[in-house]
Parts: structure tokens; sequence; C-alpha cells
């Protein structure tokens, strides 16, 4: 009987062991599906033979060859950076038919529709540190040459439709100074004159041959390019997908004539400003001028009706001129970029560009540090992106997660890109308060003129003048000038 008792008692000890190791097991499980393969996630890299015979693939009438700087950044855009090839996927169709479109009605390459991609992510409305807005990142004077308009109410740089027409008609005139589609690239990046002048200094008459002599911003122009081609035929083969992709909204169309106020046409139609100014992202300023006449302005589907029904009222109020001395300034003549940037920086959810001013080259070539992180009790993946200042998305793909759900104790990599600046933008600041304003510079090159340079920052060449207290036209090598 006591052997009988002592097998039960050692039966059951050895039934509760095996569920405690069950349970065990299934939690650590559970876990380990979360701790990332460290080796293989920080360190990632795609294989060249695949890139090579991808790319091969993929060749039309732009060149796409090989090369390691197009790899560097094929990785950099799968491991380091995957949201940003995400929200490109997402993002794509609402611009994409668009390019196409006007592609083919000037005779351009396809491709060429990628390009809008590593100007502008794909958002109208961004503005560079330099001054340089829109999908094709236009600077004040170059989008003024092609014909858009830029005051205190309107800057067609961030119309998608005009914007993508001018850039059709710059890079067919590129082609038609250069014949060759990556010198096109290089002279819209950094303009037909340093490309001719990195000609003159190599001896080059093509991109790869004069690529020593341009500057490092623009060497890595074309290798990004080809490397976002690449991204966006082949992002699902890297696990990348568009999860909430944008799909254009169907838009009526209102005339309006006149001063118009749009705030309150918003407050009484029940379109938010924040939809005016995405589906009219050329206005940057709180109403529409008074010389406008049959002005088109969209409007999302739905509203229509009730502007319909209430259009006496809605127009007898948003017509109304208020009177405001700013608006006396904002009817002058603002052909001054400072006074456009000015206003435009203040209305409309105009979005800044990215704080990294280094060039490509350096960006990718750059090691990026690789951190740990415990997770604690009750802590999410928000906040862990949050305090290491990461995308959310990034944080999951480094770590292989499928949701968000996270486990006390799990080990979460993260790769922090280091070395970054931070560009001073405006900023609205108390009464009375002080602030530091960081000057920017340009160094002079040989063969710079101040026209040359006026054309790269997008200032008057009289604005450069002033603010170097020069007399003339003459500027000397190794100078440096103020440019903002």
């Amino acid at each position: 009987m006591k052997i009988k008792i002592l097998h039960i008692c050692l039966l059951v000890l050895f039934c509760l062991r095996l569920d405690a190791q069950t349970e065990t097991t299934i939690d650590t499980a559970t876990i380990e599906e979360q701790l990332p393969d460290i080796e293989t996630v920080a360190d990632s890299t795609v294989p060249e033979a695949l890139i090579r015979e991808r790319l091969a693939k993929l060749q039309n009438i732009f060149p796409m060859g090989y090369n390691k700087v197009t790899h560097q950044f094929i990785d950099f855009f799968t491991y380091r950076k995957p949201n940003f090839t995400k929200t490109m996927l997402e993002r794509a169709q609402l611009y994409f038919p668009i390019y196409e479109q006007l592609l083919a009605k000037y005779g351009l390459p396809p491709e060429l529709k990628y390009l809008s991609l590593i100007e502008s992510g794909l958002n109208p409305r961004v503005l560079s540190y330099a001054g340089a807005g829109g999908l094709w990142q236009f600077m004040p004077r170059t989008g003024a040459e092609f014909g858009l308009k830029q005051d205190a109410y309107f800057d067609e740089r961030f119309d998608p439709i005009k914007s993508t027409e001018a850039s059709c008609r710059y890079m067919k005139q590129l082609y038609r100074i250069f014949g060759d589609w990556e010198m096109v690239l290089a002279s819209y990046n950094t303009g037909p004159g340093n490309v001719k002048r990195a000609m003159r200094k190599s001896g080059g008459y093509n991109f790869w041959s004069i690529y020593d002599a341009l500057p490092k911003q623009t060497r890595h122009y074309v290798p990004q390019y080809v490397a976002m081609i690449y991204m966006m035929h082949y992002a699902n083969d890297h696990g990348i997908f568009a999860e909430k992709p944008v799909y254009p909204t169907p838009l009526d169309t209102i005339q309006v004539s006149g001063y118009f106020n749009l705030f309150t046409f918003a407050s009484m139609s029940g379109v938010s400003l924040g939809e005016i100014y995405e589906h009219n992202p050329q206005i940057i300023n709180t109403s529409l001028p008074s010389y406008v006449q049959n002005y088109v302005l969209k409007i999302p589907s739905h509203y229509s009706q009730h502007i319909h029904e209430n259009h006496i009222a809605i127009w007898d109020s948003a017509s109304k001129l208020p009177y405001n001395p700013a608006l006396l300034l904002a009817n002058a003549d603002s052909s001054d970029s400072s006074v456009i940037a000015t206003t435009i920086t203040k209305v409309g959810g105009i979005v800044a560009a990215s704080d990294e001013t280094d060039d490509p080259e350096t960006i990718i070539a750059r090691k990026p540090k690789k951190l740990f992180h415990v997770v604690r009790k009750n802590e999410t993946l928000t906040a862990i992106a949050n305090r290491y200042g990461v995308n959310q998305y990034d944080l999951k793909k480094w770590n292989r997660l499928r949701t968000s759900k996270l486990f006390r104790g799990a080990r979460l990599i993260v790769i922090k890109e280091v070395g970054k600046k931070v560009v001073s933008r405006p900023v609205l600041i108390a009464k009375n308060k002080k602030i530091k304003v960081k000057i920017k510079y340009h160094k002079v090159q040989s063969g710079d003129t101040l026209f040359e340079i006026s054309q790269r920052y997008g200032l008057d060449v009289s604005r450069i003048r002033k603010l170097n207290r020069i007399k003339g036209n003459t500027v000397r090598k190794g100078q440096r000038l103020i440019i903002g």
C-alpha cells in the first residue's frame, strides 16, 4: 500500500513537472519568436547575383547597370529604412497615373516616374531646407522659368499636375542638351552648369566618366534612383508590402471668383482645412485673393450636396472681405523667394524635408549603431520606437515581428543612424525671447557666378549682393557667401 501511494505521488510530481516544463517551453517559444537573429538582421545584404539578374530584367530606356553604390542603397531601403519603401508603395497610386500620362505626352521614359520618390517621398507639400518644393522639388527660380506661379496665395510647385508637366518639360530640355538620361538626372539634381563644369574638369562626356568631378550629393543620385526602381519592383520579395495603400479620393470641383475665405468656407461646408490643402496643395494661404476668376477648387464629392443646398449662405459669408492689413502685403507682388518661404511655412501643413543633411554617400557608407532593448512590463512597441527615435514599422521588420504585441523580457534590436545633423527651421517664439539663427554659407567654386549661385539656392542676385555687401558681379574662388 505504501509503495502504491509512493508511486502515485511520484506520478503526480512527474505530471506536475511535465506540465510546468510544457508551460515554460510554450512561453519561451513565444518569446523567442520575437527575438531577432542578430547577425542576419543587422548585417543583411541582398545577394549581388540576384540584384544583377533583376536589374537586367528591369532594363528599359534608362540604363540599369549594377554597381556597389546601387547595391548599398538597395540594402539601405531593404534593411535600414524599410518603412520608406513601404510608404512609397502605399502612395504610388496617388501620383503614378498622373506621371505616366504626362511622361507619355512628352515622349519621356516611363521609368522617370520613380524620380519623384527620391526627390520628395511622394509628398506634394514638402519643402527642402534649401527652399526646393513639391513632388519634383523645384527651386523657386527654376519653377518660375517653367511657368509655375508663386505668390503669397499660390505655389504651383506643389500642384501635382502642373509641377509634373513642368518637370517633363525641364527633363526634355536637359535631354536635348546632354543626350544621355544619366546626365539628365545628374543635371536635374545639381543644375546643368555644374554638370558642364564637371565635364570640363574631368574631360568626360557621360555620368560615370565625370563621376569623381561631381558633388557628392549628385554622384549618388543616379545609383539611389536605380535602387528605388529595384525596390518598387521587388519590395514584396523582401517582405515589404503596402499595408495601407492610398487611392485617389473622388472629387468634385467648385469655381470661385474673387476673394474667398477658406476658414469660413471650411466651417460652413464641413470640408476641413486639411482636406482643402490636401486636394489643393498649391494653395498656401487661408484665403483666395480678389484677383482670381473661375478658380477651380477641388473638394471631396461627399460634401457636394450640402454645399449645393447651402450655396448662397456659404458664398455670402466666405466672400466677405475682412479688414486685415496683412492682406495688403499679401496682395503685393511676392517674387522674393524669402517672402514666399515665410508664407508657406505658416499655412496648410507644409512639411519640412528630412533633417539629414549629409550627402547620400556618407549616409549609406556609415555603419549604423546597433542597440538592444529588453522589453519591460506593459511596454509598447510605439513607446520603444519613440524612445529611440525610430519608425515603428522598421522596428517590427528588424525583429521579424508579425504583430505589435510584445512579451516582457524579449530582447529587441534597434538600428540607429549615427551622425545626424539638425537643420534650423523657422519657429514661432514668444515676444522678446532670443533665438539663435544658423547661417547657411556657400563656398565659391572655380567657375561659379553670382547668377548660377542664385539659381542653385532660389535667391535673387540682388539679395545675395545685399547679404554679402557685394557691389558688382564678381566673386572669387574660396569666398564664403551668406545665402540664408
